[in-house]
């Protein structure tokens, strides 16, 4: 597209520019030079545009997910921490076909819900925080039950969300984006190595400073396509390990992907 034409001229002269730091020779320069990034251009509202529309030709375009209360995309996103979405799945029918309301759940016992996790993977560690959660939620609700936040803007939302115990910034725009479709951006493992090779962030940002930086730099509408996208780009192509950059649909917006090929890192 002639927009994207144009981007590509200034990253060629990019290139040429910063050459030299680009070809470093040698294992691990990419992450040194990731490392040293302390600071990053902001992206510019048209080039993330124009990255959202190689993604949608790449991986097709993106439907909203159909609403799901919020406590159970709650409980749902706890259990998907650090494991597949198999596992995960298992976990959350085995806690529902024990507990088919949540107002049953709040008497279950911390062994009972361990017990009832454990096909997710990390139960011991999950399971005092979804308890944590749900008991505080019941606290201030009266009940377990969020449909209370449906009316507040997206900060107010945000704020309860995050003041719950355990729950951070990526579990909370998980559910605004998932279950009360909002316009959030969830920064998960994939999307936080994808936006760290764009150089869209500082090489050392963490994934709660991502999320804190993109969220208002994303144009409102895109950030859920976004998030999804980059979640099927980092699987398929932006991979922890020999990602292949020779077949990425972003390589020309990419900051770390010459180096990737260079020192053999990828394919």
């Amino acid at each position: 597209m002639p927009g994207d034409d144009k981007l590509r001229r200034h990253d060629r002269q990019d290139r040429r520019r910063t050459g030299a730091a680009r070809r470093w020779p040698g294992t691990g320069c990419v992450t040194r030079f990731l490392a040293s990034k302390q600071r990053n251009e902001s992206p510019s509202a048209r080039r993330i545009r124009a990255v959202h529309r190689r993604l949608v030709e790449a991986y097709g375009p993106i439907q909203a997910q159909r609403k799901a209360p919020i406590v159970e995309c709650l409980v749902g996103t706890v259990l998907s921490q650090h494991t597949s979405d198999i596992n995960s799945g298992r976990a959350f029918r085995a806690l529902r076909e024990r507990w088919p309301s949540w107002d049953a759940f709040g008497e279950a016992s911390l062994d009972e819900i361990e017990e009832a996790i454990r096909p997710g993977g990390l139960a011991r560690l999950k399971a005092p925080r979804i308890r944590a959660i749900l008991d505080e939620i019941r606290a201030r609700e009266g009940r377990i039950e969020l449909s209370s936040l449906e009316p507040l803007p997206d900060d107010e939302v945000y704020a309860y969300l995050r003041s719950l115990p355990g729950v951070g910034p990526k579990t909370a725009a998980c559910v605004m984006a998932f279950s009360m479709q909002r316009d959030a951006f969830p920064i998960d493992t994939h999307v936080h190595r994808v936006v760290r090779r764009l150089g869209w962030v500082a090489g050392k940002a963490s994934a709660e400073t991502a999320s804190g930086e993109l969220a208002a730099r994303i144009p409102a509408g895109l950030r859920y396509q976004l998030h999804v996208l980059m979640i099927a780009h980092g699987r398929r192509i932006c991979r922890a390990r020999r990602p292949l950059c020779s077949e990425c649909p972003v390589f020309d917006f990419c900051d770390a992907g010459v180096l990737l090929l260079a020192d053999g890192s990828a394919v």
